[in-house]
């Protein structure tokens, strides 16, 4: 937690906020060390869940605190490149009307060792049917996520999914920056490790991409496809 929120202070670009939802969290030190870092960084804004809601009601108290035109999803365990929030912003710069951003990312293990990097295409809206390519570090205009209401329960696990193809319904202004500036971490309990950790979390992403077709009015089905966290439609 510290090295995630260490990898937000670190950033070359300052005008961010950090938005954090402590999620009723059961371990005792999570609460002192949020209340320092608020406490020593005005950037850092913090709301204590009375009940613990799973990610999704955790996601949306963060955003409800949220001021800034755009959004950057970060895990608790997870680190931005010191360049990430730089290259966002100057990607915005040249190209304003811009709704989502998305980079390159890798994996990150204990002892700060990277490995399997990812290079992805630019906006492929067909290939976001078949896997969230989109993933880290994905950066959304607020007031899209406002109107699509936000994270929505029943997909955890895959509710970053959801949202993205709940939001390229809304805009096809999307960009892709071709440089890693997320770290995901490898941890025995996440999904960057050991996939059949969150097996809930890929029904959830089929259960999405279904709801998606159906919203298009597309005469379609999924089904999962070789390979975790891959589907195929059938037109």
């Amino acid at each position: 937690l510290k090295k995630c929120i260490d990898s937000v202070e670190n950033q070359y670009y300052s005008n961010w906020e950090l938005c954090i939802a402590d999620d009723c969290s059961t371990k005792p030190y999570v609460k002192s060390l949020l209340n320092k870092y608020a406490q020593d960084d005005s950037r850092i804004k913090v709301v204590f869940r009375s009940k613990n809601g799973h990610i999704c009601e955790a996601s949306n108290s963060a955003l409800e605190i949220a001021t800034g035109d755009y959004v950057g999803l970060l895990d608790n365990d997870d680190e931005l490149a010191p360049f990430a929030l730089y290259e966002v912003v100057k990607k915005l710069n040249k190209n304003p009307d811009l709704d989502l951003i998305y980079s390159d990312e890798d994996k990150i293990d204990k002892n700060g060792r990277r490995s399997d990097a990812v290079f992805k295409c630019d906006w492929a809206p067909d290939m976001l049917l078949g896997t969230n390519y989109i993933c880290h570090f994905g950066v959304y205009r607020r007031n899209i996520i406002n109107q699509i209401g936000g994270f929505r329960k029943g997909y955890e696990g895959a509710q970053d999914y959801d949202l993205v193809l709940r939001f390229t319904e809304k805009t096809n202004h999307i960009g892709h920056i071709p440089r890693i500036l997320y770290h995901w971490r490898m941890l025995e309990s996440s999904t960057a490790v050991n996939q059949d950790s969150k097996g809930y979390a890929f029904e959830a992403g089929k259960k999405a991409i279904q709801d998606a077709l159906n919203r298009r009015n597309l005469n379609a089905t999924v089904e999962h496809g070789k390979g975790l966290g891959l589907y195929d439609v059938s037109y």
